[in-house]
């Protein structure tokens, strides 16, 4: 199969998103949307993100879509639009492209998402590179910089299961609940109609947790100069979780990521409006630190064991 009639495979014959005026079939699509939009892009390399040993081709193409609608519910936009860039290798065949691109319409579907364009060349290590677009209403996107003292700070679901999914595909051990940690792994739910249900509240600050929750937190401490206390006993994992060794279950909660949860932070008078929200997304949701005073350098506090420490921004981090 050609180049021409790869795309003419993948492509959309009709769409669902009234504001797209043009999708696939010129040399760039048009959009014209009546509210802010919002943009992200992520790349997944083979045997950097992902395995052939732990991912079916399906896998690939849902898992990677995910992350990147996760990036937007991070920011409390509804997805839209989204555009693949593909690095094709010799050894991955017709029908593993075909199921690729069949994990992400799978997913794109639950979110009337329409593939809009994209690329495709030849390469020696198979590379997915997606752009999503979204909408939210005007002047709500949600920032990592929106967090104030007095916040409660709460996290969506329940963390460390895709490490221990990812554990489970590369071992040889049996566990219980072994087909929930592996769908954990392999096929995130982003949170976004929970992050929807919270555009009545004037202030949100939202980070999902790609990258562990060490890392996420760290992040909106530092951009909102403030100090996050964080209570170890408290940060939500599942019920199975415990059968995994004391180390790495305390690893994966805190630096594991990949969970694609969302982290963040809200006024404590309207903690019961976002409890609400997680209700009515059916969606677990945990109360699990505060934040308190501003300062020059944003820092995050981890209360373990009635001892204080310092949580490192530690968790996977791309050019190290």
């Amino acid at each position: 199969m050609d180049e021409f009639s790869f795309i003419d495979s993948i492509k959309q014959h009709s769409y669902r998103q009234s504001s797209l005026i043009k999708g696939i079939g010129d040399d760039a699509a048009v959009i014209r949307p009546a509210m802010d939009v919002v943009t992200a892009v992520d790349t997944l390399v083979e045997d950097v993100h992902f395995s052939k040993t732990t991912m079916d081709a399906f896998h690939v193409g849902y898992r990677a879509l995910a992350a990147n609608i996760s990036d937007l519910a991070a920011m409390g936009a509804t997805p839209a639009f989204y555009l693949v860039s593909i690095v094709i290798p010799k050894d991955w065949g017709q029908d593993d492209l075909g199921q690729i691109f069949f994990g992400m319409k799978s997913l794109a579907k639950q979110y009337k998402m329409d593939l809009i364009g994209g690329d495709t060349v030849s390469g020696k290590e198979l590379s997915l590179s997606i752009t999503v677009i979204g909408y939210t209403l005007k002047d709500k996107a949600r920032y990592r910089s929106s967090a104030r003292p007095g916040d409660a700070v709460f996290v969506t679901g329940t963390l460390g299961d895709s490490q221990a999914g990812l554990h489970i595909l590369t071992g040889s051990d049996r566990y219980l609940e072994r087909d929930y940690f592996v769908n954990r792994h392999r096929m995130p739910t982003p949170r976004v109609e929970f992050a929807s249900l919270l555009n009545d509240l004037s202030r949100v600050a939202l980070n999902d947790i790609s990258d562990g929750i060490a890392s996420e937190a760290n992040e909106i401490a530092e951009s909102s100069y403030v100090t996050m206390i964080l209570d170890e006993k408290l940060i939500p994992t599942s019920s199975s979780f415990k059968q995994f060794p004391i180390e790495l279950q305390q690893k994966w909660k805190l630096y594991g990521g990949e969970d694609f949860e969302l982290l963040g932070t809200v006024p404590i008078k309207d903690w019961d409006k976002v409890k609400r929200a997680a209700k009515l997304a059916n969606t677990s949701i945990t109360k699990i630190g505060h934040v308190e005073k501003e300062g020059r350098a944003g820092s995050v506090l981890l209360i373990d064991n009635h001892k204080t420490v310092r949580l490192e921004k530690k968790g996977y981090t791309h050019l190290k």
